[in-house]
């Protein structure tokens, strides 16, 4: 029997597997963690020799970018060279000329998902004709209907919960035949004829994607048990109620996203020094030195670092609660000489900024818009990385941080509850700092256990952080979320996702 052909559907991609066309290795479209768990889960499928595709938008400024040491004919045939292959563009002006994956605008990135919809469905599943078929969030919810009145079987991944609404009318307007699959869809209002629905009862294409799909994943087990019991109020009803179904049916699981594997301190040609598990003390060291020494702070290598890796948005990330305690904190450890570094942007930037003006701690607080070099070298250079998020359907900076021996200080919710396990010295178990209740004392206790860790013997701090670098690169990889996603194909498909050749 011939392997099970996967077609993979996903708004973003960070890169493809080589050996899947010459030009492959070129297509980047990148706005999140999406991207990266998109393009791990399909390397690992095509290395391990399963008849794996992907559809994607063809975002030929963006991929232009990504193309200029090549000829532009050959840029202008990828349109003709791919579909032939492993790698399906969905082609409409709608893609060519952004130079993002998403707009600014709700609107308009409603209209994008429709005329990446209508490309998948009209023309790329017919000619991959898969034997499963696996969505990404929204921007695909509603092929999991067509998929279902197909009897195709689907899965629906939920990365972040986001979503928009709009008529069957303006659905089909765009070129999708809805009225083949309408009662897949999942509508604002119960809808009890195709007629009555399509002009006044909207189609919710988050919720569309979770009620059609065969089975559902998120990005992690804790933020799908948080959402089933109903854990936060931005959650809405529809949502909460139809993963509660597919948790109830046994068709719903959190499977956790990977980090990038270009953030390897052994490798990382951003570090100015690179390091390992064995040598971390002597590289962090001197990534500390340089890092200081470029942002004006003070040169100190035994001076504790903490890294703010994530965007600066007081409604999820919890910037305000560090806002309230940062000046008390650089009082507490001002012998020690704390440091605080941004690389990060969002409005709560000149607020953090003003902070620092006004206490003039320019020497011990650094804050800088996001650049990935800047990134990566405040991984390798930090002892800390600060994630006080109220809530997060994942995470990635708190393995990265684990794999670079920057300790995550965190609030136990989502991912974040999944990968941060309390450091205990005295067990050698654990791999962080976490605070349960949602507010700047919660952070500031977890801060003070941080400092309780970083005050400890060389030897014991430095065996300690090897033993979290080592297990962290062995767990926060995407070959194990692969190996979840291949188990859960087989589960959907029940035989397995790869024939073995002596068959």
């Amino acid at each position: 029997m011939a392997n099970p052909r996967i077609l993979i559907v996903t708004p973003e991609v960070t890169y493809l597997p080589d050996r899947m066309k010459s030009m492959a290795s070129f297509l980047t479209a990148k706005a999140g963690g999406l991207a990266d768990v998109s393009a791990a889960l399909i390397k690992a499928l095509f290395d391990q020799g399963a008849d794996v595709h992907v559809a994607l938008p063809d975002y030929r400024s963006i991929f232009r970018d990504r193309l200029a040491p090549f000829l532009k004919k050959e840029l202008n045939a990828i349109q003709r060279i791919m579909p032939g292959d492993r790698v399906h563009l969905a082609e409409d002006r709608a893609f060519f000329y952004l130079n993002r994956v998403y707009s600014d605008y709700g609107g308009e990135n409603t209209k994008l998902s429709l005329a990446f919809q209508r490309e998948v469905i009209n023309n790329i599943i017919p000619r991959v004709q898969p034997d499963l078929i696996h969505c990404n969030d929204w921007m695909t919810g509603l092929i999991p209907a067509l998929s279902r009145e197909g009897g195709i079987p689907c899965l629906f991944t939920i990365h972040n919960i986001h979503t928009v609404r709009t008529r069957l009318s303006l659905i089909e307007d765009r070129g999708i035949d809805a009225a083949y699959f309408w009662r897949h869809l999942y509508y604002v209002n119960y809808a009890e004829e195709y007629e009555s629905a399509r002009e006044v009862n909207p189609v919710d294409f988050l919720v569309s994607g979770v009620f059609a799909a065969h089975f559902v994943n998120t990005v992690s087990p804790t933020f799908l048990m948080e959402i089933i019991e109903g854990r936060h109020d931005f959650i809405e009803p529809p949502l909460r109620e139809e993963l509660s179904n597919k948790w109830h049916a046994g068709c719903a699981v959190g499977i956790l996203n990977a980090p990038d594997p270009s953030f390897d301190p052994e490798k990382d040609q951003d570090l100015y020094r690179q390091y390992g598990a064995k040598d971390h003390a002597e590289g962090k060291k001197e990534n500390k030195r340089y890092l200081q020494k470029e942002f004006g702070l003070i040169q100190d290598d035994k001076a504790p670092i903490f890294f703010w890796p994530s965007r600066l948005d007081n409604r999820q990330k919890g910037c305000q609660l560090l806002s309230e305690i940062l000046y008390r904190v650089v009082s507490m450890y001002w012998k020690e000489h704390i440091q605080f570094l941004f690389v990060a942007n969002g409005e709560f930037q000149q607020h953090f900024k003003d902070i620092v003006n006004y206490h003039q701690i320019h020497k011990q607080v650094a804050i800088c818009d996001f650049n990935e070099w800047l990134e990566h070298l405040a991984y390798g250079a930090a002892d800390f990385v600060l994630m006080p998020s109220l809530f997060e359907p994942c995470g990635l900076p708190q393995m990265i941080g684990a794999i670079y021996g920057a300790l995550p200080v965190v609030h136990d919710t989502g991912g974040l509850h999944d990968t941060v396990v309390q450091l205990d010295v005295n067990k050698n178990l654990g791999n962080g700092f976490k605070f349960e209740t949602y507010d700047s004392g919660g952070l500031f206790w977890a801060i003070q256990e941080a400092m309780k860790f970083y005050k400890l013997p060389a030897k014991t701090k430095a065996r300690q952080i090897e033993r979290i670098m080592t297990e962290s690169v062995a767990t926060f990889n995407h070959d194990v979320t692969a190996q979840q996603y291949i188990e859960l194909y087989e589960k959907m498909l029940q035989r397995p996702l790869i024939t073995p050749s002596f068959l």
